[in-house]
């Protein structure tokens, strides 16, 4: 799922690949042609030596520059996947983050994108470069004894078979891989954000067990894969040493019959010792695509995830923040539990209400409704007298300051954390924010003040100075709606 600026990218590089192996064949076959002229195998062997040593030369100085365009290429291929996969991300419902472990989900844009990333890489140039000089060698090889060609690439079907086979194989194994390393970043994820609890109930031993298995589980597929993977490349050379024996065979008795000249058997094994790296590398890209299919299979089963909340056209209106639910009733599908059943409330603008419930009552529930993370089962919610749904996301939620039940700050400054409610405000605004959130005093406490860096979720911070800082970063928006979750 690539944009239109990336395939024509790849247009363009396989273009470009496909010239400098033409390129690179035409200058070796200037090289090689005086082979033809040549009778005495002292003569034949210094000039194989010497086409060698500028078929190093040429090939290297090719191969490097092609690979720092390739590299140039990917960089901005790989950084767009991983952007529209991120913004595919933040565009979900929160019922997609309840249903998948956020290990699952690192794992997808990092380890399965990585996998992508060697196959738009070395295994695309690689691919682009087999193809070309397969077509162009043989083409030339049949130009010039049609019947020693034919002999020559009887192993290729063998070798079409093997791919096929192995392929079908490696593609199951790679899956299984990969899923086995989603479950380890879940785990290891869980674990490391958990780590007060497991500490606090001594469960040390255990989690490390529980990881410990998965490690287990995870070599064990990844030894599977990689003896399945370890056949391609001596079958490679096997069928290459297959072609160079009928190639002495059938080209020795060809020139024993005054068939072709002894420079054109030298050639035909200059040119099959030139598809020896290309049909080589064919099982390291058939089991790199392999891996990338699996990986980009996993990628698009979330990219194919669409929204359950619709964005509406929008209403022109300015909102004054009244408030009214109508029959509403909202089940969540996963756990089929209805936290509300035909609520009916309407709260005038300005108004403060407070909810008071038993736990597990709906209370979060209907919060949730309000800013839209969730839309009701049955039933209407209606804004300034407009169904909510008419109203685009950003109206909505550039108007609702919303404090969750469990505070989030970021590992960044403290001044950054509350600024994130509002980006363009200055510094004394958010030192006013803090002071009603009664959180100021003890901000500049610290070294640093406002500048402080802050751990991940917070971790340096009391959960009552995170809760406060929360409620500080929903103030400085002046919305016009303050929901407060306990």
């Amino acid at each position: 799922m690539l944009t239109k600026k990336v395939k024509k990218r790849f247009s363009f590089l396989s273009l470009l690949l496909i010239f400098l192996t033409i390129a690179v064949f035409f200058i070796l076959k200037s090289l090689t042609s005086n082979i033809l002229y040549f009778k005495s195998p002292t003569d034949i062997q210094l000039s194989q030596d010497m086409i060698s040593s500028k078929k190093i030369r040429v090939g290297g100085m090719v191969k490097k520059n092609s690979i720092d365009i390739n590299n140039q290429e990917i960089k901005f291929i790989i950084t767009d996947l991983k952007n529209e996969i991120f913004w595919h991300y933040q565009k979900l419902t929160q019922r997609f983050y309840k249903n998948n472990r956020t290990g699952d989900l690192m794992s997808r844009i990092s380890e399965d994108v990585s996998k992508v990333r060697m196959y738009v890489g070395p295994a695309f140039m690689y691919s682009i470069n087999t193809i070309s000089l397969f077509i162009i060698v043989i083409s030339y090889m049949i130009s010039i004894a049609p019947i020693l060609t034919l002999y020559t690439i009887l192993p290729l079907p063998i070798l079409s078979f093997t791919i096929y086979k192995l392929s079908r194989i490696i593609n199951e194994k790679s899956t299984l891989v990969q899923e086995v390393l989603s479950k380890m970043s879940s785990s290891a994820q869980e674990s490391f954000s958990g780590i007060a609890v497991i500490k606090s109930y001594n469960l040390q031993s255990k989690i490390y067990n529980k990881f410990n298995d998965l490690a287990i589980e995870s070599y064990q597929k990844n030894m599977s894969l990689v003896k399945v993977q370890a056949w391609f490349f001596p079958l490679m050379i096997l069928l290459i040493g297959c072609s160079n024996l009928i190639v002495i065979y059938i080209g020795g008795n060809q020139y024993i019959n005054n068939e072709i000249e002894i420079g054109v058997l030298a050639e035909f094994i200059i040119y099959v010792n030139m598809l020896t790296w290309p049909v080589a590398v064919v099982g390291w890209i058939t089991s790199i695509v392999q891996q990338a299919e699996a990986s980009q299979k996993r990628i698009n089963s979330f990219l194919k995830e669409q929204p359950e909340i619709i964005d509406g056209k929008g209403v022109d209106k300015f909102i004054k923040g009244e408030i009214e639910l109508n029959n509403v009733s909202l089940l969540y599908p996963e756990t089929q539990i209805e936290a509300l059943k035909g609520v009916s409330l309407k709260i005038s603008k300005g108004s403060t209400v407070g909810i008071i419930g038993n736990i597990g009552s709906g209370k979060s529930s209907i919060l949730d409704i309000i800013s839209r993370l969730y839309d009701p089962s049955e039933g209407s919610i209606k804004l300034d007298g407009v169904d909510m749904k008419e109203y685009t996301l950003d109206q909505i939620r550039e108007n609702i300051g919303y404090i969750p039940q469990n505070a989030f700050l970021f590992s960044e400054s403290i001044e950054d954390n509350i600024r994130f409610g509002a980006q363009k405000i200055e510094l004394k605004d958010i030192k006013e924010a803090s002071k009603k959130a009664a959180v100021h005093q003890n901000i500049i406490s610290f070294k640093d003040s406002y500048d402080t860096l802050l751990g991940e979720r917070g971790v340096t911070l009391s959960g009552g100075q995170i809760q406060r800082i929360s409620i500080a970063r929903a103030l400085i928006k002046n919305s016009k709606i303050l929901l407060l979750d306990d």
